[in-house]
């Protein structure tokens, strides 16, 4: 079990967890009110004065070596909607819980078109696999590090240790005639000539946003050449020119593609026969029971390279420690008079908190903390936009005791 000094990641010889170095943003670190939740499951605040002002944040601090913890990925039941995190966690009588991956919150340059809620990378609950990765360059959030995608991730495996991976979608549309390489899944955008899935799990949330963009300009106009075909039960049903909107029902997929997708999907017959399967191939060793999108800030204890170090923001992150045994969950607080930091600042504190390993997660109004009861979930932090914002997921943390 840990002790409360090991919550606020100090080891009982007194180093920073992980052998992370001090960070110069933490050097006026003052934590505070470090209380158990659930048993394995801390909460705790800090703050911190820059000479920019002051810095409050909460912290969880989650001991995956205890038995009674779990971890989860709290979504709204579909891909293409939003809830509060509070509401998220309630629902589902998490201990607590913070805001997760950036998402399509906007859609001011393709006018008509409606922004979906889905999130930018792959998301994982409950070992089935949701959606796949936006292409780069129609994510939503700051900048990313050199190296990073959208296909980064933190998430749980089945092994109990949390980790940073990447997810990379693989899957195919078999028909009569050969093989379709399967470039999306779930997702609120799809590579240029690629065709994507839709499952249930999509939800009723439009489609036509996944033909609008390119690879790696978010706001070019929207693709003239589409197509939507339906499967059910391994048979091609309806084919049309416009990508729809409307769940998806159990026992079907709708295939979306755009410009050659688009055309080899005008290929199928109705009543030809079609499989699609996808996956979502992992780096790391055993697959992710959860997992949520967001891009590295921290790697084997040191701030990653190229990490900005100007827009200052209120921000969310998750981190890990002890060889994946402990996760730390943060969220900046948004009150009036409060400021936020710059992702490298973000990525040196998470360092001085204990993190090893750190992803920056959607910050801004969307960054809520929250810990729960038999009597519901609490806010601890202060939302930057006066009330909580609907988000597409979560990080959920579970305690049988």
């Amino acid at each position: 079990m840990l002790t409360v000094l090991v919550a606020w990641g100090v080891l009982a010889g007194g180093g920073v967890a992980g052998g992370a170095p001090a960070a110069a943003v933490g050097a006026d670190l003052h934590r505070s009110g470090a209380v158990p939740v659930a048993p394995g499951v801390v909460y705790g605040e800090f703050r911190m004065t820059l000479p920019r002002g002051t810095v409050h944040g909460h912290l969880l601090t989650v001991d995956l070596a205890d038995p009674r913890v779990t971890v989860d990925l709290l979504y709204p039941g579909a891909v293409g909607a939003r809830s509060p995190v509070s509401q998220l966690a309630a629902e589902r009588r998490a201990v607590g819980a913070v805001n997760g991956d950036f998402f399509n919150i906007t859609e001011t340059q393709h006018p008509g078109v409606q922004p979906t809620g889905a999130s930018v990378g792959p998301a994982v609950a409950s070992g089935r696999q949701l959606k796949g990765a936006v292409p780069d360059g129609q994510r939503f959030g700051p900048a990313m590090p050199p190296g990073a995608t959208t296909e980064d991730v933190i998430g749980v495996g089945y092994d109990r240790r949390a980790r940073l991976d990447r997810l990379t979608l693989r899957g195919a549309v078999r028909t009569g005639q050969g093989a379709l390489p399967l470039r999306g899944l779930n997702q609120y955008a799809l590579p240029v000539g690629g065709i994507g899935a839709y499952t249930p799990q999509w939800g009723p949330a439009s489609r036509v946003r996944a033909t609008c963009g390119t690879d790696t300009d978010r706001a070019a106009p929207c693709s003239t050449e589409t197509a939507e075909v339906t499967v059910r039960h391994g048979r091609v049903t309806a084919i049309g020119e416009v990508p729809g909107a409307g769940g998806v029902a159990v026992g079907s997929v709708v295939l979306v593609g755009r410009e050659e997708g688009a055309r080899q999907l005008r290929g199928l017959r109705l009543g030809e026969p079609v499989n699609v399967s996808s996956y979502l191939a992992g780096q790391g060793h055993g697959r992710l029971r959860c997992a949520v999108g967001g891009f590295p800030i921290v790697r084997d204890g040191a701030p990653l390279a190229g990490l900005d170090t100007v827009a200052v923001a209120v921000r969310t992150s998750a981190g890990t420690g002890a060889g994946g045994r402990v996760l730390y969950l943060m969220a900046l607080d948004g009150a009036p008079g409060q400021t936020g930091l710059t992702v490298r600042e973000l990525a040196d504190l998470m360092a001085q908190l204990g993190a090893r390993d750190a992803m920056d997660l959607d910050g801004g109004g969307s960054s809520t903390l929250v810990t729960g009861d038999a009597y519901g979930a609490t806010v601890r932090n202060h939302p930057s936009g006066g009330a909580e914002r609907p988000v597409p997921n979560a990080l959920g943390v579970f305690s049988a005791g």
